[in-house]
């Protein structure tokens, strides 16, 4: 088992009741870059998963690049799942992309040959509409910048009812950003995508940038230990974070890969990993450049006081909380990561 949670449906056959495992059913949507493509690898290598579309945004680079990159790791894996590009640019923002921390293919630049197949023929907006509707119950997992989610929901409404997990990496709630001081790179790309999302009804579990750094990160000995599976997978997962793990250093001065859309992902597979968590209103600057992006949590519950109720009162009218991430257990995600690509 890569993850807790799945579900078992009674057959009966004669006498005897045989208990039939039901694969979990995901939605994937990614700006895919190096880390996003070792997530889509520890679900599309899970056993109990069934990874039923993947969506592509721009962000870490341009949605064609994207949508590249996640056909190339769905190949590698194995599987045909269908993947669909989307939104170009944000909501109401210029595309700024990531090639500066996960190389111009967003792969480390390490010439990985074409995709064999190109993506689906219609887009990722109606496709996160029409699978979710096939779908009622799945598990959305969002990479990276919310654009796709926020247009599908714009568009249909009513699909906030049907997911049943939405897990966003994204976010920087206790602490400093990856992109600026104040905001992690998703959030910060399209905050105006990021608050259509919070007041949809979703049900938003937010893994912060902060849960993949320190114990979180790849150490060396951590980095050998994965290249000595001599897999394919484990191979391509160090190598296209090589330029990541570099601007890692210079961005944090933390040595080792540090691995955001995959501890996501682990949380996605298997919410037993986190160790402390909270349900609060979250809202998202999206006036000031100085703070544009930052996710602002209202961890003391403060937001309906008679001095904050006028500034939060949007936030607050839908009545919507998120699942809000603190810690999780380090040694568990990691072993999520061995098993998927050993």
């Amino acid at each position: 088992m890569c993850g807790a949670g799945a579900d078992f449906v009674p057959s009966f056959t004669g006498q005897f009741v045989i208990l039939r495992r039901v694969k979990r059913k995901f939605l994937i949507d990614t700006d895919t870059a190096s880390d996003d493509a070792v997530a889509l690898i520890m679900a599309l290598r899970c056993a109990d998963i069934e990874v039923v579309a993947i969506t592509t945004v721009a962000g870490n680079v341009e949605v064609q690049q994207a949508t590249r990159n996640a056909l190339y790791t769905a190949e590698l894996c194995g599987a045909d799942v269908p993947v669909y590009s989307g939104a170009e640019r944000p909501l109401k923002r210029a595309a700024v992309n990531a090639s500066w921390f996960h190389g111009h293919d967003g792969l480390g630049d390490h010439g990985y040959a074409a995709p064999r197949r190109g993506a689906e023929k219609h887009g990722a907006v109606d496709a996160i509409i029409e699978t979710i509707e096939r779908n009622p119950g799945l598990v959305l997992v969002t990479l990276g910048p919310l654009t796709n989610v926020a247009l599908a929901l714009q568009k249909k409404p009513e699909i906030a009812a049907q997911v049943s997990r939405c897990v966003v990496m994204g976010g920087a709630p206790c602490c400093e950003g990856n992109v600026t001081p104040a905001a992690e790179y998703n959030i910060w790309c399209d905050p105006e995508a990021v608050r259509v999302v919070m007041r949809s009804g979703l049900p938003v579990e937010l893994v912060g940038w902060q849960l993949c750094r320190g114990l979180a990160v790849l150490n060396a000995t951590e980095i050998e230990h994965v290249l000595s599976f001599s897999t394919p997978v484990a191979k391509f997962a160090i190598e296209c974070n090589s330029r990541a793990q570099q601007a890692f250093l210079e961005q944090s001065g933390e040595h080792g890969i540090s691995l955001p859309d995959p501890v996501a992902m682990a949380v996605a597979l298997d919410a037993s990993i986190v160790t402390a968590q909270s349900e609060h209103y979250v809202e998202v600057e999206t006036e000031s450049e100085l703070t544009r992006g930052m996710t602002i949590v209202d961890r003391l519950n403060v937001a309906g006081d008679e001095r904050n109720r006028e500034v939060w009162a949007e936030a607050l009218a839908g009545g919507y909380k998120a699942k809000v991430f603190w810690a999780i257990d380090n040694e568990r995600w990691k072993e999520a990561l061995y098993r998927a690509l050993r």
